[in-house]
């Protein structure tokens, strides 16, 4: 009897602790910082991001107009930091990406409003001007 209370509080212990840590996880998980130079390394993002406006540009380190667009991402990444979330995506590396989004050439630009509706695309190469008026068109400041 007192071995089968002891087996009882052990079961109910080693729950209690699987819980709390499943909780810390999911909390730490929440809250975890994506860094712009993170967004913008070419790996797979889980973008939109949720509350901000976002832009993905999804294409490859090799291709020509993507290596045009690489200096304007970096420089509009850090201008726009905390208030636009910034991604590029390289679909060479990782090509089960391109299909998710529904690329069918790169670059692709896709622009998303806060509340993670994709508001515009855009095929080929896309300028600084272009890329700022359509972030000031979804509400960036």
């Amino acid at each position: 009897m007192r071995s089968a209370k002891v087996i009882f509080y052990l079961v109910i212990l080693t729950l209690a602790m699987s819980l709390l840590n499943a909780c810390s996880s999911e909390a730490g998980d929440a809250e975890k910082v994506i860094t712009p130079s993170e967004l913008i390394s070419g790996k797979p993002q889980d973008v939109p991001i949720p509350g901000m406006v976002t832009m993905v540009d999804i294409g490859a380190h090799s291709c020509i107009p993507c290596k045009m667009m690489t200096p304007i991402i970096e420089k509009l990444s850090k201008e726009y930091a905390g208030r636009v979330a910034i991604a590029f995506i390289d679909v060479w590396q990782n090509r089960d990406e391109a299909p998710k989004y529904g690329v069918r050439t790169i670059p692709t630009q896709i622009f998303y409003d806060a509340a993670g509706n994709e508001k515009y695309r855009h095929e080929g190469f896309l300028g600084e001007k272009d890329i700022v008026s359509k972030l000031i068109e979804l509400g960036v400041k």
